[in-house]
């Protein structure tokens, strides 16, 4: 049994030093979330069950918690974006396959040079510094938010969530992969979209294809996963398991439904569990909010179902917007996806609760009602 580190470190080239360190001593990590209030810190770590904890003082305070397995190299807190997060923990095996499976995917003549900018307590920003840590890929340090620069000084590759493909000039850099929130419809031949959780150690389906040593498959419409990069367990609970096509009970069911191409071709529609039922028809927010974030005026959207006696669910919309724009929302809901996806309801809010890496925090949603 090892002890559990929790590093309490900006991103940044200390963060970089240390992870090296933990790697060369074989020691269990997680990241702690740098936005944190000391309270919901405190929560954070109980959470991730960590032992010690390291931050800018270069002093690891010991504290109560829950040794890991040898074999454990990572625990991560889920996104939290269906509900409470769960920590996950990784093996090295599984951080290295990570690494070595998308370095192989994405270089070209030489090895990426990364661009850090993703918090490193979400798997996104974590695997960019690890690819250089385990594998062979340079990183680039600077300021997070000056990303147009990067490239002029040698940057080749950046992971982004949406917001930030909105607000940067991403065109010098070779590759861009892009993961969180579902992407824009438009984008530029530079952006590789991206599908992966904490629980499949970062993206493992770019543009709709799984990596190399990835097997994904649909299952009753739900995307299940058996991979190399695959989490070994939560810190509260085994890993769940579900029957796949080959006879085989080893695959992971992701709660992401969706389909699979015999050619391959992975399309997921969102969280099963927040799928919208509304007059018989079934109505996946993701859709939806891809078609409204179209419309001129809105800067963000989120779509949730609320009980109801006639309708089942009906469709509620909540919308960040300086206009009011009830008409242009109803009516272009009903051209792109069909009159039960008119919402019955919208309202107008001042934010969409997010998680750090873009996704909406549907379960909070309710509070906004």
């Amino acid at each position: 049994m090892h002890s559990l580190l929790a590093i309490d470190l900006p991103l940044g080239e200390p963060l970089e030093r240390v992870l090296r360190d933990c790697v060369s001593h074989n020691d269990a990590f997680c990241v702690l979330d740098q936005r944190l209030s000391s309270r919901q810190r405190n929560v954070e770590l109980e959470l991730l069950g960590a032992t010690a904890v390291l931050d800018t003082s270069g002093q690891r305070v010991r504290r109560v918690g829950r040794e890991v397995d040898d074999e454990i190299g990572l625990v991560m807190l889920t996104s939290g974006s269906s509900g409470r997060p769960k920590a996950a923990e990784l093996t090295w095996d599984a951080l290295h396959a990570s690494a070595v499976i998308t370095q192989s995917t994405l270089r070209d003549a030489s090895p990426p040079v990364w661009y850090p900018c993703l918090p490193a307590n979400h798997i996104g920003g974590l695997a960019v510094l690890l690819r250089s840590i385990l594998d062979d890929a340079t990183l680039l340090w600077g300021d997070a938010e000056d990303l147009t620069s990067a490239p002029q000084r040698g940057a080749t590759h950046v992971s982004v969530v949406r917001t930030q493909l909105a607000r940067h000039d991403l065109s010098g850099f070779q590759k861009v992969l892009l993961g969180g929130a579902k992407p824009p419809q438009a984008l530029p031949r530079n952006v590789i979209t991206t599908w992966g959780m904490t629980e499949t150690g970062s993206g493992v389906v770019y543009d709709g294809y799984a990596l190399p040593g990835v097997e994904v498959v649909s299952i009753d419409g739900q995307i299940a996963v058996r991979s190399p990069t695959l989490f070994r367990s939560y810190r509260t609970m085994d890993r769940p398991t579900i029957l796949g096509p080959d006879g085989r009970d080893d695959w992971f069911p992701t709660g992401d439904a969706g389909e699979v191409t015999g050619g391959g071709k992975v399309s997921v529609r969102g969280r099963l569990g927040f799928v919208i039922n509304t007059g018989g028809e079934k109505l996946w927010p993701e859709d939806l909010e891809a078609v409204l974030a179209q419309l001129k005026g809105i800067r963000d959207v989120a779509i949730t179902g609320v009980d109801d006696t006639e309708w089942g669910q009906r469709v509620v919309a909540l919308v960040v917007s300086d206009d009011e724009l009830d008409d242009e929302i109803t009516a272009l809901a009903s051209e792109r996806i069909g009159p039960w996806a008119k919402p019955k309801e919208i309202r107008y809010v001042q934010k969409i609760p997010r998680t750090g890496n873009g996704k909406i925090r549907r379960a909070d949603l309710p509070t906004l009602l």
